[in-house]
């Protein structure tokens, strides 16, 4: 991994160099926690009943959660949230929360295009549960001028 102490511009990157890995670990009440901060209370989220009913095989996490935790490393990379200039992602699988054992998010961040003209990096993200992709296409754009 390459920690941002040691950028001192996007010369100093290479495509396919780790920037940053981070583990999270969801729990019910991280759910609730969620729920409460966004606004968004689908029982969905919190009610293996409801889920079941509308087709899924229980609760699952918000997407912008899930989202949100995915960029994180790299915002700690960067060292600035305002480094990160864009981010977007294409949800293609839900992140379900057992009600004993939870779920746990892997983030791998990786350095997939240099622009040295306007110092801006593209940095891809692998983002797991369970060994397989739940957001695909995620890819954040960090200023490092």
């Amino acid at each position: 991994m390459i920690p941002a102490s040691s950028i001192r511009s996007v010369v100093d990157l290479e495509v396919g160099s780790v920037v940053a890995e981070a583990s999270f670990s969801l729990t019910r009440d991280s759910l609730v926690h969620y729920a409460g901060a966004s606004g968004d209370f689908n029982p969905i989220h919190y009610r293996d009943d409801v889920a079941q009913s509308v087709g899924l095989s229980g609760v699952l996490a918000h997407g912008m959660l899930t989202m949100g935790l995915a960029v994180q490393p790299v915002v700690d990379w960067a060292g600035d949230p305002a480094r990160v200039v864009d981010y977007q992602v294409r949800f293609t699988r839900p992140v379900f929360v057992d009600a004993t054992v939870g779920a746990v998010v892997m983030v791998v961040a990786k350095v997939g295009a240099l622009d040295v003209e306007a110092s801006v990096a593209r940095i891809d993200l692998t983002v797991t549960f369970n060994g397989a992709t739940v957001l695909g296409k995620a890819q954040a754009r960090v200023n490092l001028a």
